[in-house]
């Protein structure tokens, strides 16, 4: 009877003390704050001269190109290219710098012309091409 007391005391103060050690052992947990910072992103809009998905490709890589940018499309149809970009890094005059550099004309600045040479045939459009950005379909009069 002795042994079995004595079995019970020694099992009770083990698990007392096991308790007792992971209570002081339970790990510290710390919340750490992520700072954000707020982007200002700007949008704009405008036309670039273009004919094809070659020139599509050229148009958007271009605009891409500029630190800043987070996102830019060209409607072939409407010639019309919509871009997205951090106002803090650039400014739309650089993408329309960056367009105008591959070849292309945009409403603001004249395509490079030794870069427009350089363009596939396909790619080489009409300087007076209208940059149609509402998409409407203008019919040309029947002589």
């Amino acid at each position: 009877m002795k042994k079995v007391i004595l079995s019970v005391a020694v099992i009770a103060a083990i698990g007392f003390t096991s308790c007792k050690t992971a209570t002081k052992e339970a790990p510290k947990t710390t919340v750490e704050k992520e700072a954000t910072t707020a982007v200002a992103v700007s949008t704009a809009t405008f036309g670039v001269r273009g004919n094809c998905g070659m020139c599509k490709t050229t148009i958007e890589k271009a605009a891409n190109s500029i630190e800043g940018v987070t996102e830019a499309t060209w409607d072939k149809d409407k010639k019309k290219m919509d871009v997205s970009f951090d106002a803090a890094k650039t400014d739309v005059m650089a993408v329309h710098t960056a367009i105008a550099n591959s070849g292309y004309d945009t409403d603001k600045v004249m395509g490079n012309l030794e870069a427009y040479a350089g363009l596939p045939a396909c790619c080489q459009y009409d300087h007076a091409m209208d940059m149609n950005q509402t998409g409407d379909v203008k019919e040309k009069a029947a002589h």
